[in-house]
């Protein structure tokens, strides 16, 4: 139904001299129109009358035609773009305008992705040279597009062929001299190239750049060097990323920076970055493996959890608590003995008393260090995790339940997840039954009134019901109020409070 005012609306563009009003029509009419039917109302050519009209200073009428091409160009199979619009899309890589060039690259993408489209691109070096030359460009979006295409381009060996074996690498060489940033945002590729599979990998260590980069990691810019751990980071997220980087000895390398680390007053800005590195490490192989063979990772992390820097410790509190929230990390974490007893009783001070963001990075933390699914139950770790619980204060229960009455919502929502962590552990239930009021106070729908609140305490009852000692645990009489508030959900508003309410009013 709309093809017939779009075709006439394309004519009275054509015949317009200033046709600002003609295009707002037109995008009106093709946002009002579904891609199906954008197929058949626009053809080949008449397109062309728009991509012309990108060829303007006037700012307003490059928005107003990129937003009617980004909606038009969607309709179009990506063979089509790259067959009949090749000039057109070469034209938007060159584009002063960064919008032009972002929609451009987009396309490209699209392209890149398609089996027949990335044929028609790789037979085009200057346009793949164009969008080379993107990644230099100082906007970000422009090169987080250009990024995206050249990767989906590398996902083929043809591809890979093209882009390391061809004139394109010393393009990207050149773009890489631009400026640290540049030479960073070309590394970003190579990382994003190199995890898709062992053969990518391949390419992208032949080229040299990988080793480039891991050079970076010891420069003497320590905004560089923390950079160039973010990449290895990267790199390591892959197995045969890992593989390659302990071939090169790059492990051993940042335990040992980790150990310099402390001579260095700049340390506090790439030290993060390498405990991410081997947290990163111990999550994906095996927390004992990289905490036995690297021992300066856990020392250095319990370091930093003790203390309290502002840009140290939240790195090492989202650690243990990544590390903690793992079976084997626990045991690795309890094998410290009294090394990790401090720690914990240092995160229980600084959830208590520190600052309100730390509180809360805090009371994550604990979350996960206790965390400890039915399936994963033992007898030993059920001790294991009553025994951290109880080193966090004297009364631990009471101290986290007073936290969560302080006038901070983030507070609250985290100590209900610090109580669903332990929710299905029997020791955790016997402890709640035993603290007066408690039960009451979870059942209390006034305590906590938005709507995170209100999904954490459901999540809560929830895994109270869920473990299998909760009737016993809890009698009769709790679990069936337990289960009424279940199956009530999380907004329920009982109905006599609703009256005195309206009463009130």
């Amino acid at each position: 139904m709309m093809a017939a005012p779009i075709e006439s609306l394309l004519n009275e563009i054509c015949e317009s001299e200033d046709p600002i009003e003609e295009l707002k029509s037109l995008r009106t009419a093709v946002l009002a129109t579904p891609v199906s039917g954008l197929r058949q109302a626009v053809s080949g050519a008449r397109l062309e009358i728009i991509f012309g009209l990108l060829n303007t200073n006037d700012k307003e009428q490059i928005e107003v035609c990129v937003e009617i091409l980004s909606r038009v160009l969607q309709a179009l199979e990506p063979i089509q773009l790259a067959q009949n619009y090749k000039t057109a899309l070469q034209s938007g890589l060159n584009h002063p305008n960064d919008s032009v060039k972002v929609l451009t690259l987009t396309q490209m993408g699209r392209v890149a992705g398609h089996a027949e489209g990335v044929s028609q691109m790789l037979n085009s070096a200057e346009i793949l040279c164009d969008v080379i030359e993107c990644i230099s460009v100082e906007r970000i979006a422009v090169a987080k597009e250009a990024i995206a295409a050249l990767s989906k381009l590398s996902n083929t060996k043809a591809g890979l062929d093209v882009l390391f074996h061809s004139d394109l690498l010393n393009k990207m060489k050149d773009v890489m001299l631009t400026s640290d940033i540049i030479r960073y945002r070309v590394y970003e590729l190579i990382v994003e190239v190199s995890t898709v599979s062992p053969v990518s990998l391949d390419y992208c260590a032949n080229s040299g750049l990988i080793s480039q980069m891991l050079e970076e990691l010891t420069g003497d810019d320590v905004l560089v060097r923390a950079t160039a751990i973010e990449m290895v980071t990267n790199l390591a997220q892959s197995q045969h990323g890992r593989q390659y980087l302990a071939q090169q000895g790059i492990m051993d390398k940042i335990s040992n920076m980790i150990n310099a680390a402390e001579s260095d007053p700049f340390s506090s800005l790439y030290l993060p970055g390498l405990v991410k590195f081997f947290g990163s490490l111990a999550i994906m192989d095996s927390p004992q493996q990289v905490c036995e063979k690297y021992p300066v990772f856990l020392e250095v992390v319990f370091s930093m959890a003790m203390n309290l820097d502002p840009t140290l410790t939240p790195v090492a509190l989202d650690t243990l608590g990544v590390l903690g929230n793992t079976v084997e990390g626990k045991q690795v974490l309890q094998k410290t003995g009294e090394k990790f007893t401090s720690v914990l009783k240092r995160i229980s001070k600084v959830a208590a008393d520190g600052a309100t963001e730390l509180r809360v990075r805090c009371l994550e933390a604990l979350a996960q260090l206790l965390t400890l699914p039915v399936e994963q139950q033992t007898d030993d770790l059920l001790l294991l995790t009553e025994s951290w619980f109880n080193c966090l204060s004297s009364q631990p229960m009471l101290m986290i339940r007073n936290i969560s009455t302080q006038p901070f919502p983030e507070l609250h929502c985290s100590v209900l997840r610090i109580f669903t962590a332990v929710g299905c552990q029997p020791w955790a239930q016997q402890l709640m039954m035993d603290t007066p009021g408690f039960v009451e106070w979870v059942m209390d729908r006034s305590v906590g009134t938005g709507k995170e609140a209100k999904d954490c305490k459901f999540e809560l009852v929830g895994v109270l019901l869920s473990s299998s000692s909760a009737q016993e645990i809890f009698g009769a009489h709790n679990y069936l109020k337990l289960k009424t508030y279940l199956n009530e959900g999380p907004y329920y508003i009982n109905a006599v409070s609703s009256v005195i309410t309206e009463g009130a009013d």
